[in-house]
């Protein structure tokens, strides 16, 4: 598959957040088994179902449980859902406003051509910051198609933005993630970032992060 990196163009909007939706939204699966399977949640699925039995029989044993499961795939799915939503009514609304308009930010595009035909495969993003007298650049909307995971899309698109911000003389670049992310997570790792804090800071109510068992998580790396 060739792939080619280029600038975002007004063309690319439709393609582009269709991409950004289906994979922000494929978050969810992993975040509710992720929450689920910890043994926290466990026991609780576990004493509601033999509360439910004490108190209503077999029914009560599946429905409380049942309750609780569909609460936790809600904040699961609130938390992914909420973040696309405020991201398409701000941002990705305006892309070259919010990403082009100044020399020291840019937005990426990946295409290659599938079936005959081209199409965006990945995205990623950078806008300039300034803390005092450093300037660092933030790292966004990376996003990688199911078609072209694991060959490395990733990492050029990374290292894309990491030569832009050397090239804008930015120190460092930061960019933040969530803990569920796990794929993500280690590519940043794997291109030199670092965790340096966490937080719950998001686009959707405290708790429903909370019953999620989301953090976010800030990385860094220096250029």
């Amino acid at each position: 598959m060739q792939l080619v990196i280029r600038r975002y163009r007004s063309s690319d909007k439709e393609e582009v957040l269709t991409l950004f939706k289906t994979g922000i939204l494929e978050h969810i699966g992993p975040c509710f088994y992720n929450a689920v399977s910890s043994p926290l949640y466990i026991g609780i699925t576990l004493t509601l179902c033999v509360a439910g039995y004490l108190l209503a029989s077999v029914f009560g044993a599946v429905a409380l449980p049942a309750v609780w499961l569909s609460l936790i795939y809600y904040c699961c799915y609130e938390l992914f859902a909420c973040y696309v939503r405020k991201r398409l009514q701000t941002d990705m609304q305006d892309i070259p406003m919010h990403f082009l308009s100044r020399p020291d930010d840019c937005f990426w595009v990946a295409e290659a051509e599938v079936n005959g035909k081209a199409q965006i495969l990945g995205t990623v993003a950078v806008v300039a910051k300034q803390s005092g007298k450093e300037k660092y650049g933030e790292l966004f909307r990376m996003i990688i198609s199911p078609l072209c995971r694991r060959m490395g899309l990733g990492v050029r698109l990374t290292q894309t933005a990491l030569d832009f911000c050397k090239e804008q003389n930015c120190s460092k670049v930061v960019l933040a993630t969530s803990s569920t992310q796990v794929a993500a997570v280690a590519l940043y790792k794997k291109m030199g970032f670092t965790h340096i804090f966490s937080h719950t800071d998001a686009e959707c109510p405290f708790w429903v992060l909370k019953l999620a068992r989301v953090t976010i998580l800030t990385m860094e790396r220096h250029v």
